[in-house]
């Protein structure tokens, strides 16, 4: 990502009131932080396993790069590259003024978005296309369970109370995706959720939101 880019995402959120700037106590968690480890290696593991099936059957379908990489801001709105399956044609991001916005707010989605493959599509529907961000939950840049890791460009157009989202460590699951994944579709709802996730937070919540998580996507439920 830019410097410049990078450096006035910082600029934004080092400017709310201190109380904004305070990370939330999930932070410091070494208890949360150890979950985190052993979820990552046992979700790195099943990945390894998955990838050349993956592989094989995206190249058939649309060859191109196997991964897919996007800068994401996490915790105080540090930017780190987020990693996952490719699940769009090569060239998508060239392509997404082309696509109409279905959601409101800060967010992109489309029901039936043209650039993801028919691989992509299955990918989604199950979530196998995340597994590669256990690798950034290794190295510390996510958390299993926290909020919805935005891009830069979202945070530059945030509002002073969405800022509050950047105090914790963006997650693979959270309140979100646990409770209605693609069916959100305001991103007020999503903020809205991810403060209620501050509020609420504790090692249990977070296994209750980690095996619902898992009880949604074998349910097929809200995902595309």
């Amino acid at each position: 990502m830019d410097s410049s880019v990078s450096s006035l995402i910082r600029t934004s959120y080092l400017e709310q009131p201190s109380a904004e700037q305070a990370v939330h106590p999930s932070v410091y968690s070494k208890r949360k932080r150890l979950i985190d480890i052993a979820g990552a290696l046992v979700g790195l593991g099943i990945t390894a396993i998955l990838t050349v099936p993956i592989a094989i059957a995206m190249q058939f379908d649309s060859p191109g790069p196997i991964f897919y990489s996007q800068v994401r801001c996490g915790l105080r709105g540090k930017p780190f590259r987020i990693w996952k399956f490719r699940s769009m044609v090569v060239d998508a991001d060239q392509k997404k003024h082309l696509v109409r916005n279905q959601a409101q707010g800060h967010i992109f989605k489309n029901e039936n978005d043209p650039r993801i493959t028919r691989v992509g599509r299955f990918l989604r529907r199950t979530s196998l296309d995340e597994l590669p961000q256990f690798w950034n939950v290794l190295m510390g840049e996510m958390s299993l369970v926290g909020t919805r890791p935005p891009t830069p460009d979202e945070v530059q157009k945030y509002d002073s109370h969405h800022f509050e989202r950047l105090k914790v460590k963006p997650g693979m699951t959270g309140e979100w995706q646990a409770k209605g994944r693609s069916n959100v579709k305001d991103f007020e709802d999503i903020v809205r959720m991810d403060i209620d996730y501050q509020r609420q937070w504790s090692i249990l919540y977070d296994l209750y939101l980690i095996f619902r998580t898992i009880a949604v996507v074998f349910a097929g439920q809200g995902a595309y």
